[in-house]
């Protein structure tokens, strides 16, 4: 069994209208819930032994967040590959991690964790900026996952619900 979590990037600013999507930073409310996220990781035990980000500005000030409130200390890697990435693509970045790492999480966008998420658990809830999903998987290694795999969700948590 393997735990795959599912992070869409914090809140982003659409302030300079002269910024690429790529470079978008978070807003106010976009650092305050990636913290908040961090905070639940740690409330909850369930910190990931991995953590894989798209290097958009956004999703990378997520994950600094994250990671310092959560106070994580394990590898973070950051890939062009999850950039606006659809739910295949996510797919694959996934299966190319090590095995060794029995719980993972993805920091990335819509519309691709969104129909992740549906497509390993059939489940069609929203995920606003910020939510969190956990997915327990049947798997033995990451190289076996495919969009077809049938994974349990977990919980989602969106940063409206946290209090």
């Amino acid at each position: 069994m393997r735990t795959l979590m599912l992070l869409r990037h914090g809140k982003s600013s659409h302030k300079d209208s002269r910024l690429a999507d790529f470079d978008r930073p978070l807003t106010k409310r976009g650092r305050r819930d990636a913290s908040r996220i961090g905070a639940l990781l740690v409330d909850e035990d369930m910190l990931p032994d991995l953590i894989v980000s798209s290097t958009a500005c956004r999703a990378r000030e997520t994950t600094e967040r994250l990671v310092a409130a959560a106070g994580f200390d394990g590898p973070v890697h950051l890939t062009d590959d999850l950039y606006m990435a659809s739910s295949r693509q996510i797919v694959k970045v996934i299966a190319a991690q090590p095995a060794a790492r029995m719980a993972m999480m993805i920091v990335g966008h819509n519309p691709g964790l969104e129909e992740l998420m549906t497509s390993l658990t059939n489940c069609e809830d929203p995920l606003p900026t910020a939510s969190l999903t956990g997915i327990v998987l049947p798997i033995k290694r990451w190289r076996d996952l495919k969009s077809s795999t049938a994974g349990k969700l977990v919980q989602i948590w969106r940063p409206k619900e946290l209090d």
